[in-house]
């Protein structure tokens, strides 16, 4: 045995205590993902630079090569990984044989895990990937990790092999997600749209699902970054949909910039593309949420005027909202044209009534809102009558509280188990066992029943 295999042989082992194990296999093309190698790949540590990079964890010494965050993955020490990353990017030629030597295998978190932190440090990561793919060709990389590559590739600009990517990805059917194109977020605003340019052109060449998934999570991440006349741009240059337009409103209405959004509709309309009831929905949710009530009104009539009738989302972000603001009386007339156009109200606007009224100081109305509704909507009815309980409890009405379980489950209906237990504990202490004692005998057997 020669000196050398002496000394990394104990090294061998202890890898083994962190990664399964199992014999490299070899890919018939090793680079398939991928046309020609990237003259932007960085180049990588020797075997020695490896060996004394995961050593350092044995021997105690700290990792001076993390920036953002601590690399994590079940079962791998995190400085096993952090070294991993220092030694991708260390610059020297021998990277492949190295990982070789380590006889690891992949896992989902592991690979995730380091195209994650060669993200932070803006490392290229192609050199792993492709090792891994042509090693073990049994290990197919999640639709997470792909997308984690594409943002590796932009980081490092080799566009190259992002468009040989791009047109595997799009031949396997997986989508892109804004986790792609987040290496935008470090570039200064003529680097996002030049970046923007290049990859609009690449998501036009590629085609299938990587396209449409591309646009649409590009401009969103535009969006996000307030890049908003870059991501115009990027429609123009691929296609105006009015869901590419839904994504400029919504954002736009996040930062409250509602002319901005009510200004995207004269610019759907002059692209060909009609607004539909969603486009609406976002920015009467974002004027009622911001107490612009009238405005929010009139938009609403506007809307309707223009052909576009409420759709379930409408109503209850109208109704919440509604509620919120203490306006029960428009919210009562807005729950009734709801019900007659056949909509039936979810459990998020069951509780914004119920806590309207309550709030508003009318319990009775919220009492007899339970009532009503638990004759029209079945599946409702022991979570409203559990949080109408709630809420006289919390305000110290808790013989009240106590006769509304004992009403609901006269129905055969049991309520929610803590506000239960709040109630019944709420009743010992003031005296009232035998309320308590009811609440819990009719709570056992329903129980023994069921």
């Amino acid at each position: 045995m020669s000196p050398r295999f002496r000394r990394l042989f104990p090294l061998r082992l202890f890898v083994r205590t962190l990664f399964p194990s199992q014999a490299p296999q070899t890919h018939p093309d090793p680079f398939y993902l991928f046309s020609s190698p990237s003259p932007h790949a960085p180049s990588v540590p020797s075997p020695c630079n490896l060996v004394r990079a995961l050593s350092s964890q044995v021997t105690g010494r700290s990792d001076t090569s993390r920036r953002s965050r601590t690399p994590r993955v079940p079962g791998v020490e995190p400085s096993a990984i952090s070294h991993l990353i220092a030694s991708i990017a260390g610059g020297s030629d021998d990277l492949e044989s190295q990982l070789h030597l380590l006889n690891l295998t992949p896992s989902h978190a592991l690979v995730l895990e380091v195209l994650r932190a060669s993200n932070d440090r803006a490392v290229s990561a192609l050199r792993f990937f492709r090792w891994v793919l042509a090693s073990h060709p049994d290990f197919r990389p999640n639709s997470e990790a792909y997308n984690q590559m594409v943002c590796n590739l932009g980081l490092v600009d080799d566009y190259d092999s992002m468009h040989c990517m791009l047109v595997q990805l799009s031949s396997m059917g997986h989508s892109l997600t804004e986790e792609a194109f987040s290496f935008l977020s470090r570039r200064g605003t003529v680097g996002v749209k030049e970046s923007a340019k290049r990859i609009a052109e690449l998501l036009n060449k590629v085609g299938g699902s990587c396209r449409g998934t591309g646009i649409f999570s590009l401009i969103k991440f535009l969006c996000s970054m307030n890049a908003f006349d870059t991501a115009i741009f990027v429609m123009s240059e691929t296609a105006r949909r009015t869901s590419y337009y839904n994504v400029l409103i919504a954002a736009k209405c996040r930062r409250r910039d509602f002319e901005g959004a009510r200004g995207l509709f004269d610019e759907m309309r002059r692209s060909g593309c009609d607004p539909t009831t969603k486009s609406y929905n976002y920015l009467l949710g974002s004027l009622f949420k911001n107490g612009r009530f009238v405005e929010a009104c009139d938009l609403l009539e506007a809307m309707e005027k223009s052909g576009y009738l409420p759709d379930l989302g409408t109503f209850e972000l109208v109704l919440i909202h509604a509620c919120k603001a203490k306006r029960m009386r428009f919210a009562i007339k807005f729950l009734d044209r709801m019900l007659s156009e056949g909509f039936k109200p979810s459990l998020a606007i069951d509780a914004a009534f119920i806590k309207g009224f309550f709030g508003s100081g009318c319990a009775e109305d919220a009492y007899q809102y339970v009532v009503n509704m638990s004759t029209k909507v079945k599946y409702s009815t022991n979570v409203n009558y559990s949080l109408l309980a709630k809420l006289y409890c919390m305000s110290g009405r808790v013989e009240e509280a106590g006769r509304i379980l004992l009403e609901l489950m006269d129905k055969g209906l049991k309520p929610n188990f803590p506000v239960y237990m709040r109630v019944k504990k709420d009743l010992v202490k003031l005296s009232r066992e035998d309320l308590a004692s009811k609440l819990k005998d009719k709570f056992n057997f329903l129980t023994h029943v069921r």
